[in-house]
């Protein structure tokens, strides 16, 4: 493994280009703690950045904090997989599709319509467009929430599918709102 260097900066931006379109809400976007121009530009903050190009993995190490318009992905690990479209090393050509990309440790995912939902794993199908959270994970909206062994989002269909263990049967809990009265004079 290497240490990147600036010339594979381009890389590391193509790299994380995913998260822009399937994650994307059309919500205003919360005030974050590092500036995020409207232009999709994609902050990461990590203690550890490695690049293996032999491997085609970029590792995030170390208190991971992923930050785009529309949401934060906060972890202790995230490991983006990517194939390279040229003959040449990905460091030279830039030239990646995103595979898959696998967050650990204490995973939260923010959204500013006031989504949230945690696991201590979250892994990305770019092809499939599809989130499958494990360990303990949760998914809240405001006071509703559901929570499983295994919470899988198909971003691309609008729906989720939870499953429920031997040991732990799927919870879901839904407030329900109160109806705005007419204010019309009869």
């Amino acid at each position: 493994m290497k240490y990147v260097n600036p010339k594979n900066f381009p890389l590391i931006m193509a790299l994380l280009l995913f998260l822009v379109s399937p994650l994307s809400s059309s919500a205003e976007s919360e005030k974050k703690k590092s500036e995020v121009n409207q232009d999709s530009e994609i902050i990461i903050n990590a203690d550890t950045l490695e690049i293996d190009d032999q491997k085609q993995i970029v590792i995030f190490t170390g208190n991971v904090d992923a930050r785009e318009k529309d949401f934060i992905i906060n972890c202790e690990k995230m490991v983006v997989y990517y194939k390279n479209n040229s003959d040449q090393p990905v460091s030279e050509s830039g030239q990646v599709n995103i595979d898959q990309i696998i967050a650990t440790g204490e995973v939260i995912i923010t959204r500013p319509n006031g989504g949230l939902a945690t696991a201590e794993k979250a892994h990305y199908y770019m092809k499939d467009e599809k989130v499958v959270l494990t360990g303990e994970p949760k998914v809240k909206q405001g006071d509703d929430f559901v929570q499983g062994s295994k919470i899988t989002l198909f971003l691309r269909e609008n729906r989720s599918v939870v499953e429920g263990s031997k040991k732990d049967k799927v919870r879901a809990v839904y407030s329900p709102r109160k109806k705005k009265e007419d204010s019309v004079d009869r």
